[in-house]
Order: C-alpha cells, then structure tokens, then sequence
C-alpha cells in the first residue's frame, strides 16, 4: 500500500495523495490544518530560528531532546502532537496510514488503477474502512437485524424479527414513499439513524420507550405499528395513564453507566410525555418521509401544552457555579498531567459559557463539527493604559465562536466570552497546536489519549471531576449543598446558561432561543418560571406608584 492508493474526497474533483510519503505527509498537514510528522535535527532548528538560543525559546522540548539524540519526532497520535527520539518513535508511513484511517471520512482507500467514484458513492463508502449495515450519505444505516437487537430487550430477537418484519394498512407503497423502506422493521431502523444516532443516550431513550409500545402491541394483539389507528394511539396512552411506576424493561437500563441514571418512571408526567413524544416523533417521520399515507399520532403528546408548564429545576446557584470557577481557575492537582487539566479547565469553560448539551461537544468527523473559529477583525478592543501612565492603546479584539451541530442535525454558532480565550489557548498550545484555530482546521475539539477524540463518557467524567473537586471545598456539615454538587451534570450548566440570559441579563426570548438551540421559544420561555424577582421587578415598573388611599 502506498500513499497513491488513497483519495481526498474533500476537493473538487477528487484527487490521490501525492506517491512520495514525505509528500504526501506534507499534503495532509496542509489541508487537516494541523502536524503531521516532523523529524528534527540541530540543522533543521538552526534553520527555522537566527540562533540556537532562539530555537531553544520557540522549541524547548525539541531542543532538550536533540541535546541527547541525533533525531527528535514529532508526529500526530490521538488527537494532539507527540514528541520521541528517533529510534523510538513510529516510521512516517505508520503515522500516516493512522492519521488517514483517523480521517476515513475524507480519505478513502482505493488503489491505483481503480477509478475514483464521487463522494459519498456506495464504492467509496464500502472501501477498506466500512462496518456492518448500509451507507447513506456517508453514515452507516442500522439493518433490520440490527433494529430486532435495539429493541428486543428482554424478548426473543427471532419473535421480534417476525412481529416487525410486516406492513399495515397504512404503510405507503406507491413510489411517494421516499424512505424506501418495504417493512416495519427497515423503517424504524432508518428513524433511528436519523434521529437517534448522535447521542447513546438519546437511542437508549428511543430504544425503551419504542419497546414499550410494542411490548403494549404484543399484549394486546395490535399492530404492526404501521397499521395502529389513532383509537390504537389513545388506548396505549390511556394505558400510560393507569400504569404505576415501572423501572426500564431493557438491559440498557440495568447496565452500571458512569452518568448517573434515573428511573424511566411511566406512572409520572414526565414518564408518560417522554413516552409519547418518542411515539409522536416516530409516526411524524414515517408520514413526512411517505412511509405512511396518514399521522395517527397527531397531538397525541400534547407539546405544546406541556412545554407551557415544564419548569427546569436542576439548576445551580450562582454561588456554587463560582466555586466550581474557582477550581478550574487555581492550582493544577499533582496526581493530574498538565494536558489533562488544561483540557479539563476546557471542557468546563465549554458547557459553562456556551450551554453546549453534552453530544454537542462529541467529534462528528462528518461534519467536521464541533469546532472553533476566530474573528480578530470584528471589532477593536481597547487595551488598559500601561501602569507609567498614557493613552490606552487600541489592538484587535479575538471573538472566539463554537460552532456545533445540534438537534436535528441543525448547526449553530455560539459567540464565546472572552474569559474563555486563553483557556482554550492554553489547552490548544499543549496539544501541540497553534494557539488560534486556522480557518479550515479539521481535528477534534478535545482530544483522547487512547483514541483521537474524547467521547461523551470522557467528556461527562471531565465536569463531574470538576463538580466533584468543588465539592470538596464544602464544609462536611453544608449536606445540602454537597449533595447538590454531587448530583449535578452537564445538562446542569446549559440550565445555568439559559437562566442566566434569561433571567439575570433580560437577553430577548429568540436571541436566547438561537443561543440555546431550542425548537420552540416556549422552551426558552420557561427559564423566566424560575424566579419571580425579575418579573416582580417588571410589575413595579410598569405600574409605578400613585395615589395612596388616606
């Protein structure tokens, strides 16, 4: 295998990575945005520097090593830059297939003398790095047999397979069904791709609540699901209606995750709209996709109504939100590796001042998101006069923005406050990266040490260490304050974030909406239902005193 037998998918034509590997290291450093592989010597230092003291300041690890080896590599592993001797680093074209794989999603595998198809094509998409399932615009679509294991919880994958396996009454066969899907069970496999796939725990949720209609269906000889009626629909509703409060029926929901888990409680409000929104997302897809000739699941959840009276409580003070600032911005702790607590302080500042929900911060080698971008042009800030005394002098002002793939698939931008700059600036730096991201930069937002990207798991454990050390500043006797850490999440911080435009700063309800990435602005509206001070404020102000009686 050689470098030629690889293609970047991301230009216009497609074209091969240059033959030579020193070439084609040099290419994919250029258009990744990043290092690669570097080998350094004393010469190449004196080169890029006037003098080796200079050299010594700009590379100081480079230099230390070479003082004891001829050679010093530097080369790109899981995410960020590393450095070794010579005879102990990997060969250039060990690097380069990893960083290629790492990238599978532009850089395709396909040797010379095989015509190049065009992005996105079943011959690209099957090539050296494809799984299991089919691939639709790039992503890997769960089969049928995969849908019978998500749902089939404690049952018999082969009963589900013959119970999902049909068509009802319902089910469009005309050439109008653009999903096409000829079954139940193609269908339901494709909303989950579809609407389920960034998120685990977004699919775990999908997985319960779908299992619960069907294990309805099953007991009360309904179904298949695209040929229940609205009177079908209303009759399991009812049933959620009556039902008493009933653990997780799949093995997902026994299994011990790190992310602290809550009962899936069916004989609750929350319970029961969850399982219903699931339902109505479901046959709503099916009907907008030609699937089905008709939506029996119309206002079956009542959305809107029950985004009018939700309330968001889990919500921090202000107070304990500054205490755990306080921890990210003091003193690194020694059993912590210096990278490591600059990417935790990073991933703190992120879903602190951004109100990121926890999978927005997951890598998506598909979108390329999520991701940073700096405008140094947009406005000019003006610098404090020096303490001998002066004008301020004026320097352009860095507007740091997170750009992220939401909801649906939705892209948003989210300006970031300038406390968050050198923090991210000094993580980026100990990655080996520059300090501001370069315009067309493609690597993870925040790297793993044994993979390129750091999940959601990692990305979830980073905040809890931050909750966690935070709780250890409270005093033993404070229980109720040290339970309130101790239960707090990510989710916790995006409720934060959103009280705080709403609530502290007035930010007008769309602009918040935009920030937050909500549907509907009455989600936005209820972070107003968590205090009354500023709508008593309101009130005062709109109807000042007059009169008194005597």
């Amino acid at each position: 295998m050689t470098p030629a037998d690889w293609i970047d998918t991301g230009t216009l034509p497609v074209q091969r990575l240059p033959s030579r590997t020193d070439a084609a290291l040099a290419y994919v450093a250029e258009v990744l945005g990043h290092p690669v592989y570097r080998r350094w010597t004393l010469a190449d230092l004196k080169r890029v520097a006037p003098s080796l003291a200079d050299a010594k300041r700009a590379h100081p690890a480079v230099f230390a090593l070479l003082l004891e080896h001829d050679a010093a590599i530097e080369y790109w592993a899981h995410g960020r830059l590393h450095l070794a001797a010579d005879d102990n680093a990997p060969t250039a074209d060990v690097i380069l297939t990893r960083v290629l794989r790492a990238h599978r999603r532009r850089f395709r595998y396909l040797p010379e003398g095989t015509e190049a198809a065009a992005p996105g094509s079943p011959d690209i998409d099957r090539g050296m790095n494809s799984t299991a399932g089919d691939t639709v615009d790039g992503q890997i679509t769960p089969s049928g047999a995969d849908t019978f294991a998500l749902v089939s919880g404690d049952g018999d994958p082969a009963v589900l397979r013959t119970w999902l396996t049909r068509a009802g009454r319902f089910m469009n066969a005309t050439t109008t069904n653009s999903l096409g899907a000829a079954d139940d069970a193609q269908a339901l496999a494709l909303f989950l791709r579809d609407r389920a796939q960034r998120s685990p725990h977004t699919l775990r949720a999908y997985w319960t609540e779908l299992r619960r209609l069907i294990g309805w269906c099953e007991a009360h000889r309904r179904g298949p699901l695209s040929d229940l009626t609205r009177d079908d629909l209303l009759a399991f509703r009812r049933s959620l209606e009556r039902a008493g409060p009933t653990r997780g029926t799949t093995p997902t929901d026994r299994q011990t995750t790190r992310r602290p888990s809550t009962a899936r409680q069916t004989g609750s409000d929350a319970g029961r709209r969850r399982a219903l929104a699931v339902v109505s997302s479901l046959f709503r897809y099916w009907q907008k996709t030609g699937y089905l000739v008709v939506n029996p699941a119309v206002e079956l959840s009542g959305d809107g109504a029950a985004r009018m009276t939700w309330t968001p409580s889990r919500i921090l003070p202000a107070r304990l939100l500054m205490l755990c600032d306080a921890v990210t911005a003091g003193e690194r702790p020694p059993e912590v590796s210096p990278l490591v607590w600059e990417r935790r302080c990073a991933i703190w500042s992120l879903y602190r001042f951004a109100g990121a929900r926890l999978a927005e911060l997951e890598w998506s080698a598909e979108q390329g998101l999520p991701r940073l971008s700096v405008d140094t042009e947009a406005a000019t800030a003006v610098a404090p006069a020096a303490p001998t005394g002066g004008a301020p002098s004026a320097r352009p002002a860095e507007r740091w923005t997170l750009h992220v793939r939401g909801k649906g698939g939705k892209g948003r931008a989210i300006p970031l406050p300038s406390r968050c700059v050198p923090v991210l600036r000094d993580y980026r730096v100990l990655r080996g990266l520059p300090a501001e991201p370069a315009p067309f930069e493609s690597i993870p937002l925040i790297h793993s040490e044994k993979r390129d990207a750091l999940g959601h798991s990692g990305l979830y454990d980073e905040v809890k260490a931050v909750l966690q050390a935070a709780e250890q500043r409270v005093p033993p006797g404070d229980t109720a304050t040290r339970a309130l850490l101790h239960a707090a999440s990510t989710h916790w911080l995006r409720h934060g974030y959103a009280r705080t435009l709403v609530v502290d700063h007035a930010v007008p309800l769309p602009v918040a909406q935009t920030l937050l990435g909500h549907a509907s602005v009455q989600t936005t509206a209820a972070y107003a239902r968590t205090d009354l001070t500023q709508l008593r404020d309101f009130v005062e102000g709109s109807f000042p005193d007059g009169p008194h009686r005597s």
